[in-house]
């Protein structure tokens, strides 16, 4: 697939080099391409203006600052059409930490997944604990469940769908626990959640 990474910051950036390795083609969209501080981008990727990875992409992923994406949607929403959009984004210090309701109203022609927002990135790059891969929670639509899941896997995490759109409210509860779990009981960002299958 041709993945447009808005934003080249941890959560960009891991998960679009653990793209790359996986076969992808990953366009950094950033606001300055030429800094030197996307080099090591360049060796697995193109680093290109915004615009670029927008026009480019089949399947863009928002890891920019949660506040950023309302003034993205409204510049280019329009161009979101027919691509699989994937809302990384947490506003903490929120009531609703995603950013669904403007991508709906912004991007309407898009497919729209909220995934990658319940952990810390550093469980993207080393995608196991105890030798077992660490589950992604995330919804979307049923039309791009199976893509979702592909992306998921290809960074190396089990993908746990939790259902449509609605079901963000959901993910977002779980944000809330991870954090209050790695900073407010100081467990640290090496951690994550398990579903457990079994009867009785």
């Amino acid at each position: 697939m041709k993945i447009g990474v808005i934003g080249a910051g941890q959560v960009g950036g891991t998960l679009g080099k653990k793209w790359a390795g996986a076969g992808h083609e990953v366009w950094f969209g950033v606001r300055n391409p030429a800094d030197e501080k996307f080099d090591d981008f360049r060796a697995i990727g193109r680093v290109v203006a915004i615009g670029a990875a927008v026009a480019e992409a089949e399947v863009v992923l928002l890891a920019q600052p949660g506040t950023a994406v309302a003034d993205f949607a409204a510049e280019y929403g329009e161009r979101l059409a027919g691509k699989l959009v994937i809302d990384s984004t947490n506003q903490i210090r929120t009531e609703e930490m995603n950013n669904l309701a403007v991508l709906k109203k912004l991007a309407a022609g898009a497919e729209i997944a909220r995934a990658f927002s319940t952990l810390g990135w550093e469980n993207f790059a080393e995608p196991q604990l105890g030798g077992e891969s660490i589950d992604l929670f995330f919804c979307c639509g049923e039309g791009c469940r199976a893509r979702m899941e592909e992306l998921i896997g290809d960074v190396g995490l089990r993908p746990v769908y939790v259902g449509e759109l609605e079901s963000a409210a959901i993910l977002d509860g779980l944000t809330r626990l991870w954090f209050a779990l790695a900073f407010g009981q100081g467990r640290g960002r090496r951690i994550a959640f398990k579903l457990q299958d079994g009867e009785g």
